[in-house]
């Protein structure tokens, strides 16, 4: 049985009831601004560093889809190619990903901009991957909930993002694959998550978000 027969009904029910609380605002306040400031000579350095090794822009700006179908700006370092054109998802071995880039994203520290997107309130400590406005009015129908809840810097799929991105390398059409066979898996991963948005649970996936950063340079898929 897949891991979307298994997301049942009552999960989905409670995912769309979930609330936002006040306790987990303050909790991504607090943590986004404390780790702003204590990351911000390592900010600095990997500014100068994509500068030094890709040019301008450092940062790259995308549309993403946040709580309730409004749309945000997104940012984070630039690891790609400037004027590269492609589909809308990046597999494990992208020609478009610059040298530095492909190292930057195997470490997640190409995600550290969004810090920022989380202060602002764009986004949450942990939630649901953010998706591009194209692909996000390409989900299924059943599918389309997950857009009702705040988009995470990191959370269940961000955590097998390097898999993920293996998955879509040598696919002839990697969007298609994406939406057919990714993003089910996706979406229920995330209803699980939902089902329980404990502050335990939200610290809990931020300490597996730095094992898996610190696993990086030991994984062998070759994914980013």
């Amino acid at each position: 049985m897949s891991t979307v027969d298994r997301t049942s009904e009552q999960a989905l029910r409670i995912v769309r009831a979930v609330p936002p609380a006040r306790a987990r605002r303050a909790l991504d306040v607090t943590l986004a601004l404390a780790l702003l400031i204590v990351l911000a000579p390592v900010l600095a350095l990997l500014a100068l560093l994509v500068a030094a090794t890709s040019g301008r822009p450092v940062l790259f700006r995308q549309r993403r889809v946040g709580q309730g179908g409004r749309e945000f700006t997104l940012y984070k370092f630039r690891t790609m190619r400037n004027g590269g054109t492609g589909p809308g998802v990046t597999s494990g071995r992208d020609a478009r990903v610059t040298r530095t880039g492909r190292q930057l994203r195997r470490l997640s520290l190409d995600e550290l901009p969004q810090l920022w997107n989380v202060l602002r309130g764009d986004m949450t400590l942990a939630g649901p991957r953010p998706e591009v406005p194209q692909l996000a009015r390409r989900y299924a129908p059943e599918h389309q909930w997950v857009f009702g809840h705040r988009p995470g810097l990191t959370g269940p799929c961000q955590l097998r993002s390097r898999t993920y991105a293996a998955q879509l390398d040598g696919r002839p059409d990697p969007e298609a694959y994406y939406l057919a066979v990714l993003v089910p898996q996706r979406v229920a991963l995330e209803a699980e998550f939902l089902a329980r948005p404990t502050r335990g649970n939200i610290l809990t996936c931020l300490a597996r978000t730095l094992a898996y950063v610190l696993s990086a340079p030991f994984d062998r898929g070759g994914g980013s």
